[in-house]
């Protein structure tokens, strides 16, 4: 799982402040698009009520003075209804020629014309009015409005340029917003500290839950959870958690039964399997004499004094298991001391039949710190397997190789057997695991925890029905 070093109280409180920000944001955002929105339909509306009531003017003015036309409109007139309507506009015929305005400064009479795009559009869709945007400009509209008298006949075209001020208004909304921000920098302040206050009081048991949780294993007395003042579904957790430390406890009592089982269960095993070892060297080297002995050879003293220190040796090697069982140790303490590792050795393969065994070696005398003992098991196991996994159909061909490197010995021990599979090369050195019909499979287990036990390591190499070598290199101090 991956670690996140941001805290649950960390979190509620970013949350809830992000909450508000975005809150204050969007009603600031809601405020400018209203404001947009009734400003624009203000002053549409503004600009249409100008116009109707300019356009109605003018239509008493025409009434009133007996005309019919708008070119006869005296300009006194013209400059006076701008003044009182507030609008600067200009008049044109329906052919689109300038021939009044409340102003000089726009264009000139009887020569400015209109654009022939607005005069198309009154023909073409019969309309009253038409307003054209400034695209440089949201404040500035040009409003064309069809001049006509009280018979609705069409006299002209009235031009109204018209510019929204918004200047109060943006004063307004100024002023309102200073006010918005001023409130929500408060209530951000508030809600601050009110998420501080939150998010702890929400965290503040779990916290407890929390450091309750990592004092828990199965060892320890465990103590159930009691914090007050706390979330319903932090309750639902506190609750599931001292039923798990009932069931725990009921678990550890069955685990601890089942471990002291399980270790005298494998005590057994490894004690039966150390007495089992050296019983098989033993019944070779009697049965190695007996055959010599009753053949008639001659045994020197040398032979002899072999043959009983081997036995002795083993004999010790029974005695100590025995001692050590019997005080609930582990298997004895391996002693170091200084012996020649080819001596040892061959002392080892004598056991064996040595017509089967090639045994090199780099020099006659390789030194090293092991204890004899141990060494001597570990060869005998190693032939013992390598015999073991060769055929009754092919004659047996194992290699022992000795020999120096840098400050380590290495040992190879090659047999022509069966060889190991893939699927067992990776169990191959697991207590319990066996390819033979009889065992306990913990030779070799018990063989890399010796070596590994002198700082050594243990590997392999095999290749199916061609052979198998075990290579051990352990340092000479």
């Amino acid at each position: 799982m991956p670690n996140n070093n941001i805290s649950l109280s960390s979190r509620i409180f970013y949350y809830m402040m992000v909450f508000i920000v975005v809150e204050s944001i969007m009603i600031g955002g809601v405020t400018l698009y209203q404001f947009n929105k009734k400003n624009s339909e203000y002053h549409e509306g503004r600009l249409e009520r100008k116009e109707n009531n300019l356009l109605v003017d003018i239509k008493y003015e025409l009434k009133k003075n007996g005309i019919d036309s708008i070119g006869l409109l005296n300009n006194s007139t013209v400059l006076q209804m701008a003044d009182v309507h507030n609008l600067e506009f200009e008049l044109y015929n329906l052919e689109g020629v300038l021939i009044k305005s409340s102003t000089a400064l726009t264009g000139v009479r009887g020569t400015t014309l209109l654009d022939g795009k607005i005069l198309d559009y009154f023909k073409e869709f019969n309309a009253g009015r038409y307003v054209v945007n400034d695209k440089n400009s949201s404040y500035f509209k040009s409003s064309y409005n069809l001049v006509s008298n009280f018979e609705n006949q069409p006299l002209g075209i009235i031009y109204i340029p018209y510019f929204a001020d918004d200047s109060s208004s943006k004063e307004e909304l100024g002023g309102f917003l200073i006010s918005l921000g001023f409130v929500h920098g408060n209530m951000i302040l508030i809600a601050f500290i009110i998420a501080y206050f939150i998010s702890n009081f929400v965290t503040k048991s779990l916290d407890s839950i929390g450091e309750t949780i990592k004092k828990t294993n199965l060892q320890n007395q465990n103590v159930k959870i009691n914090v007050k003042n706390t979330p319903r579904e932090v309750v639902a957790l506190i609750d599931s958690y001292n039923t798990m430390i009932d069931e725990l406890k009921s678990s550890a009592v069955k685990l601890a039964k089942s471990e002291r089982e399980t270790a005298w269960r494998e005590m057994a095993k490894q004690v039966a399997h150390e007495i089992k070892n050296p019983l098989t060297p033993m019944r070779l080297s009697i049965q190695t004499f007996e055959r010599g002995f009753s053949k008639g050879e001659d045994f020197s003293k040398q032979r002899i004094r072999e043959f009983s220190e081997s036995l002795i040796q083993q004999i010790d090697t029974m005695s100590s298991i025995a001692t050590a069982f019997s005080d609930f140790a582990e298997m004895p303490e391996p002693k170091k001391e200084e012996l020649n590792v080819v001596e040892v050795v061959e002392l080892a393969i004598d056991i064996f039949n040595r017509d089967h065994i090639n045994f090199k070696y780099s020099s006659k005398k390789i030194l090293a710190n092991f204890d004899r003992t141990q060494l001597i098991r570990v060869i005998t196991n190693l032939l013992k397997n390598a015999f073991q996994a060769i055929p009754d159909n092919r004659d047996p061909k194992i290699e022992v190789n000795i020999c120096e490197k840098d400050n380590n010995v290495e040992i190879s021990i090659s047999d022509n057997g069966y060889g190991i599979s893939k699927t067992d090369m990776k169990k191959i050195f697991e207590p319990s695991f066996t390819t033979k019909s009889s065992g306990m499979g913990l030779g070799l287990s018990m063989i890399k925890s010796i070596v590994t036990a002198y700082n050594g390591q243990i590997t392999f190499k095999s290749k199916s029905n061609v052979g198998t070598t075990f290579n051990i290199t352990f340092p000479k101090n």
